[in-house]
């Protein structure tokens, strides 16, 4: 497989450059390094990986042949209703640094918490489609910082000596 080398030195960074000016990153107040997208449309029921970035600050959605017709439908609007919580950013109406595109996705130990301390109500974090209230995935974690687990590999599996006491039992 031939990997993409562009002649022009300076071209990741124009790339970069381009997505962070965009006028929609502009209007939420994020960088390309402070936003996941995948991560709103977690709290909207769709998993994260559905997505990929094969260029750093990149983002390519490509649905797979399995799934149905309904269910892109479904991804579709979840894309309007982000584009909508956008417009809401835009207008004031939702708070430039404390809104649900940058603090999702929401968990249930979030929401169910004794103490609210975002601006936006709780029902707009836990359901920003109306047909979640009747099928919802509540997300186990919030935030992940991705490029951390990426390049700092943890393992909590047993040591291979460990293995082989139990194979020599």
């Amino acid at each position: 497989m031939n990997s993409f080398n562009p002649s022009d030195p300076d071209f990741r960074n124009r790339v970069l450059s381009s997505f962070n000016n965009q006028g929609v990153m502009n209007t939420i107040g994020a960088r390309i390094s402070s936003i996941a997208p995948g991560k709103v449309e977690i709290d909207f029921g769709f998993h994260a990986p559905t997505m990929s970035w094969p260029v750093p600050g990149t983002i390519m959605i490509e649905p797979t042949e399995s799934e149905s017709l309904s269910e892109i439908d479904r991804f579709c609007e979840t894309l309007i209703k982000i584009k909508e919580e956008i417009d809401k950013v835009k207008s004031g109406e939702f708070d430039k640094n404390d809104n649900p595109l940058k603090n999702a996705p929401h968990t249930h130990v979030e929401l169910t918490a004794n103490e609210w301390k975002h601006k936006y109500d709780r029902e707009t974090a836990a359901y920003p489609s109306a047909t979640l209230k009747s099928y919802k995935y509540w997300p186990p974690v919030a935030r992940v910082d991705n490029v951390y687990g990426d390049k700092n590999l943890f393992c909590s599996c047993p040591s291979i000596d460990e293995y082989k006491k139990e194979t020599a039992a």
